[in-house]
């Protein structure tokens, strides 16, 4: 299994960090978000790593250069970082090579949350925590007839259940071919400003999607100060 880790974009709602470096490399507890997934993915046996870098990409290689454990790292570049995330999916595409998980860079888990998805009996996996109904713009992930119909920050109108996405989708190799159609026919139409997750609805059409629920266990996006605030006195204290 490979990780493939979204990491090009510039953090604008967190400007007053990330004007100065990306935001996978904020520190919480003393040490860069990006080192916390090499720390969660490496005792799962995930030592393949595909970085898609954009903004401050020198920033990441060099702090992956640094990192004090050997891992198998590749960087892929999104010439697009200032526009949607679906550009950082579609430069990953020719490192979907294997089993993957793709992985948004912005978000302080507990690591069993990233072992339920490289365990699950699903093939094709979303995690969701069920715990979190949707109040502004959370993604959600959208059941219908026991499988994964959406995944977006749109709700809708018929649906059996719906909870949070992380921003973790494990793919079984033999999918991916059908996962980078979907995002090629949205790149086919210009629409560059479009998150990845938008992108992938004919992929959930034709592929089944399961889901993991992880609303038991600690974790949060990081998008605007205060969810950092959240992170370092809330969540880093349950991470053991």
């Amino acid at each position: 299994m490979k990780a493939v880790i979204l990491a090009a974009g510039l953090g604008r709602r967190l400007h007053v960090l990330t004007r100065h470096r990306p935001k996978c490399l904020i520190e919480i507890g003393g040490t860069p978000l990006l080192y916390r997934y090499f720390d969660s993915l490496l005792p799962l046996g995930v030592t393949r790593i595909c970085l898609v870098v954009g903004y401050k990409q020198e920033s990441i290689r060099q702090a992956v250069a640094s990192y004090p454990s050997a891992t198998d790292v590749t960087f892929l570049v999104n010439p697009d970082f200032e526009r949607g995330s679906i550009g950082s999916l579609w430069a990953a595409r020719e490192a979907m090579d294997d089993n993957v998980v793709i992985m948004d860079a912005d978000v302080l888990f507990h690591p069993a949350v990233l072992e339920r998805l490289v365990a699950s009996s699903h093939p094709n996996t979303l995690l969701m925590d069920e715990t979190v109904a949707q109040q502004t713009e959370e993604c959600m992930v959208v059941m219908r007839g026991g499988r994964v119909v959406a995944l977006s920050k749109h709700l809708p109108d018929e649906y059996d259940l719906a909870g949070e996405g992380v921003g973790f989708l494990r793919v079984e190799r033999a999918a991916v071919p059908r996962l980078l159609r979907s995002v090629e026919t949205r790149v086919n139409q210009g629409l560059l400003d479009m998150e990845y997750e938008d992108a992938l609805e004919d992929f959930f059409r034709e592929v089944p999607v399961g889901v993991e629920k992880i609303g038991d266990l600690p974790w949060i996006e990081i998008d605007f100060p205060e969810d950092l605030e959240r992170a370092e006195q809330e969540i880093l204290p349950r991470l053991g």
